[in-house]
């Protein structure tokens, strides 16, 4: 067992469902990719007593308690959180740190992980099983919703995404997504999704999206992303106020797809936009092309990231670090 655990988990963009349940289908589907340089990291020790400290610290707490209980530990914790995915921001902030903080206690107590059964516990990957898939591995990926209530969606396909290209990420801070009880209320209340768009977004996944990233075509992936994403932002528009829940984000997109940016979209509810570009250095031309004044929304050219969080185990005098994937 380990004196200390730290854990980063990434971030990640939901690029779209695959279809959305009607009263003949209770399977969502849904187009995933984590994310290099957006991430949760926290820290878990043994202590004499529970305490909290950071960002979160709040909902820590309570995933701390309610995972005591569940695995049956009489041991006190030290949790610091040093970073946080932004919150409501469309990027997963709140299934990653369920889990960053169930994989970091499990460790550091030498239990087995159980991911998709903690999730599931934890309230997390009700709709979407991507942040659930980005926490083990990365790589663009392909879930098909829920079989049953209480299993976690299904993974289909993963595909390595181009260590070449970038992500655009266009970032508003004074906007968030609807969560919570609103996002509830906006899935009871909106329309059947047609089934035509339905057909229409599984052949751009299937025969586009998949060769593309294979092929390194940057020019078919981004027509397939983008849409699928105007066929999804038209249908939410009615709960979003439009297709994205960020004017000004929408506004910066524009400007990107004008001077060459492709795959132009919105993840999850938003506000957080994204586009993509085929290297840095294009994705810094397109940037400083489009010639942003835009003081609300912000900037940020990451990389996907093609494996999942990572786990520092912490011993005396010892310090052995490792994927999470190794473990599995």
């Amino acid at each position: 067992m380990s004196d200390s655990v730290s854990i980063q988990v990434p971030g990640r963009l939901h690029l779209g469902f695959l279809d959305i349940p009607g009263k003949d289908s209770s399977r969502f589907g849904s187009i995933g990719l984590p994310l290099d340089g957006i991430s949760t990291r926290l820290e878990v020790s043994r202590a004499t007593r529970t305490s909290v400290h950071g960002n979160e610290s709040a909902r820590v707490f309570s995933h701390l308690a309610a995972l005591r209980s569940h695995l049956d530990l009489a041991d006190h914790h030290q949790i610091t959180v040093f970073e946080t995915i932004p919150a409501h921001a469309g990027l997963g902030s709140g299934t990653q740190l369920a889990l960053a903080v169930s994989a970091a206690l499990r460790t550091l107590h030498g239990l087995p992980f159980r991911v998709s059964d903690d999730a599931a516990f934890l309230g997390r990957g009700v709709r979407s099983g991507i942040g659930i898939a980005a926490f083990e591995e990365g790589g663009l990926i392909f879930d098909a919703g829920k079989a049953k209530d209480d299993l976690t969606p299904t993974v289909i396909s993963r595909i390595p995404f181009p260590n070449e290209w970038r992500i655009i990420l266009v970032l508003d801070s004074g906007a968030q997504g609807i969560h919570g009880d609103a996002e509830i209320k906006a899935f009871h209340t909106l329309p059947p999704f047609p089934e035509e768009s339905s057909a229409s977004i599984c052949r751009h996944a299937l025969m586009e999206i998949m060769p593309a990233l294979i092929e390194k075509d940057i020019a078919t992936f981004g027509n397939a992303i983008t849409a699928i994403q105007q066929k999804l932002g038209d249908y939410f528009a009615p709960a979003q106020g439009g297709r994205f829940t960020s004017r000004a984000v929408e506004e910066t997109l524009t400007r990107l797809a004008e001077c060459g940016a492709v795959g132009i979209g919105q993840s999850s509810w938003g506000p957080t936009g994204f586009a993509f570009a085929e290297s840095q250095v294009a994705a810094e031309r397109i940037t400083a092309a489009a010639a942003l004044q835009d003081t609300q929304t912000t900037i940020r050219i990451v990389a996907a990231r093609n494996n999942g969080a990572t786990i520092t185990r912490k011993t005396k005098p010892a310090e052995l670090e490792l994927a999470y994937k190794n473990r599995c």
